[in-house]
């Protein structure tokens, strides 16, 4: 496991250099001047000032040198600098950063300690009213957009009832410390983790089931049962292990979407994550900035598979790396 570990992240840098020339590139035949803003923020600017501001940072250079020159900050641990926000972005995405693992991370966990059991069960009792039941559930919330049901729960629970906070992550104006504080994030977060977990539960839900039932009519799982062992022993030790090897490849994929964020529901309730900086680093046409944010999908990504290879030797015994 060891060297295959090794190899693995060996392997990643040449991905992560191909990746990041892709999107250079792309992001280079963009249409638009990415630094027009300028000139409206500063109408004392010339054309000819503004010529030489371009000549200077290299906008015209060939792409390949731009690149290189890129390549050789991020090296260095230097990201840019935002056009948009006037601001480092290393800075930026490491607020945000947390921001967004602050509301994705609790929703993965809780989506998934309620949706393999919920899949479980709804394999088991195949064709039942409770299977019946979660199947509807779970269609149902495949179909709704996780942007739309944000908006239900804004508009009956946030703005009707006043339940919740419609938007932000805290009360600024309160200047909370202490309990107080963590109870008001607590509060401000309730809406959009409920919409993240419900909308991931009903997909791995569904994985689950699917997957259970095609494991619990194999030849080793009558086999179990015929030796005297427990049903409770069969599913969840036998039947489930196997089970996983599906389940772990979505999980991977949610994992890999993490850093991210999830643009919709972030700035459908205004949490300042990566989804929003995403989003308005495309609005704004900060192409550093999208360049950043890109690339931290991508290692994201990279990561998730990592994982998902390892979790794949746990589930299944059948699996070994050398």
């Amino acid at each position: 496991m060891r060297s295959y570990l090794i190899r693995r992240i060996l392997l990643m840098f040449p991905v992560i250099l191909g990746v990041s020339i892709i999107i250079f590139t792309l992001i280079s035949f963009a249409p638009g001047d990415p630094f027009a803003q300028m000139i409206e923020a500063n109408p004392s600017m010339s054309r000819a000032d503004y010529e030489n501001l371009l000549n200077s940072i290299g906008y015209y250079d060939p792409i390949p040198v731009r690149y290189l020159k890129w390549a050789k900050q991020v090296v260095t641990g230097n990201l840019g600098y935002s056009i948009s926000q006037k601001q480092p972005i290393d800075d930026m995405i490491g607020r945000r950063l947390q921001n967004t693992l602050l509301l994705s991370i609790p929703a993965l966990i809780l989506s998934t300690i309620i949706s393999i059991p919920l899949g479980v069960f709804s394999a088991t009792r195949q064709y039942s009213w409770g299977d019946y039941f979660l199947t509807i559930l779970a269609l149902i919330g495949i179909s709704i957009p996780a942007f739309f049901l944000a908006l239900l729960m804004i508009k009956y629970l946030a703005f009707d009832m006043k339940l919740f906070p419609m938007q932000g992550m805290e009360t600024i104006a309160a200047r909370l410390t202490g309990l107080s504080w963590f109870f008001d994030r607590l509060h401000h977060i309730a809406l959009p983790l409920s919409v993240l977990t419900l909308i991931q539960v009903a997909g791995r839900m569904r994985y689950t089931r699917a997957s259970m039932l095609e494991i619990i009519n194999q030849d080793y799982i009558r086999t179990a049962r015929a030796k005297g062992l427990s049903e409770r022993s069969v599913i969840y030790k036998h039947a489930l292990r196997n089970a996983l090897i599906p389940v772990i490849t979505v999980l991977s994929i949610s994992l890999g979407t993490l850093l991210s964020g999830a643009i919709l529901t972030e700035n459908v309730f205004m949490w300042p994550g990566m989804g929003t900086l995403v989003y308005q680093a495309i609005s704004n046409r900060d192409y550093p900035l999208v360049m950043a944010g890109t690339m931290v999908l991508a290692l994201s990504m990279l990561a998730a598979n990592l994982f998902a290879d390892i979790a794949y030797a746990f589930a299944d015994p059948r699996i070994r790396y050398d």
